[in-house]
């Protein structure tokens, strides 16, 4: 979570929401890593978990990153929930929850769907009070 709250940080200077993610190997090694590009990109779809699933994908391969684990300093959205289970990730580990906009804990709750494909491990609350305090820094600042 280290790794994803330093690619968080990174995030909030370029001026995005500062969510970080990884995601790491079976051997637990760092396949990929983003922060959030919204702004940057121009694009609604560059949150931190679809970047660092794209490109690990790439580096292994393959559209499935089975047995891989997956890092993020925010509770993932339905695009990006729905997004973990087509890439098959076996875990996933969050900081903070997310009430509004959450798909996991919150919202439509993808995983619990009977439509959905692929329900991995969840392990809420990690490193949740300095991704809290990351996007509540940022979001003061610009209110």
């Amino acid at each position: 979570m280290d790794r994803a709250l330093v690619e968080a940080r990174a995030a909030a200077e370029r001026g995005e929401v500062p969510i970080g993610c990884v995601i790491l190997a079976p051997d637990g090694t760092v396949l990929a890593q983003a922060g959030n590009r919204t702004e940057a990109d121009r694009d609604p779809t560059a949150h931190a978990e679809l970047l660092a699933i794209r490109a690990a994908a790439q580096k292994l391969g393959s559209p499935r990153l089975v047995d891989c684990d997956l890092y993020v300093t925010l509770e993932p959205c339905p695009m990006c929930a729905q997004a973990i289970s087509f890439a098959r990730l076996r875990r996933v580990y969050w900081g903070a929850s997310d009430p509004k906009g959450g798909g996991v804990e919150h919202g439509p709750r993808i995983f619990d769907q009977p439509t959905c494909h692929h329900r991995p491990d969840l392990y809420p609350g990690v490193g949740e009070v300095e991704a809290a305090g990351l996007l509540r820094a940022f979001f003061r600042e610009r209110r």
